[in-house]
């Protein structure tokens, strides 16, 4: 039997490139910018942080409603933090346990992809009433 393709093949990962500083000036535009690939169907966006060498709470505060929406989407949201800097302040609040965090746009595009999570509907299903 010989092998058949998908029929229905992912998409190519979108790459977002963020600022070189992103705050509390910056971060609500940079947001929207990286939210307009986090659509119904996009299966990987990665942020690539290459020019970024300087992020602060609000650029986390960003970055954290972005994971948010990737994860309503079913989309993976990628990191790429070169900087030394920026990524200390990443890990320093566990964002690389929210996020993978690959040093350059080549091993995030190179990555295989994460398994595919059931879509979140808002609250966690399995809350306990109080």
């Amino acid at each position: 039997m010989a092998p058949v393709a998908d029929p229905h093949p992912l998409p190519p990962p979108v790459v977002i490139a963020l600022p070189a500083q992103i705050d509390m000036a910056n971060a609500g535009r940079a947001g929207q910018q990286l939210g307009s690939a986090l659509t119904p169907g996009a299966t990987t966006v990665i942020a690539d942080m290459t020019a970024t060498t300087f992020c602060d709470s609000s650029g986390i505060s960003m970055l954290i409603r972005a994971h948010k929406q990737a994860a309503v989407n079913r989309t993976e949201l990628r990191l790429v933090v070169p900087s030394a800097a920026v990524l200390r302040a990443l890990t320093l609040v566990k964002i690389d346990c929210l996020l993978p965090i690959y040093p350059t746009v080549s091993q995030a595009l190179a990555a295989p992809p994460a398994p595919r999570l059931p879509a979140a509907h808002g609250r966690q299903a399995n809350r306990t009433s109080d």
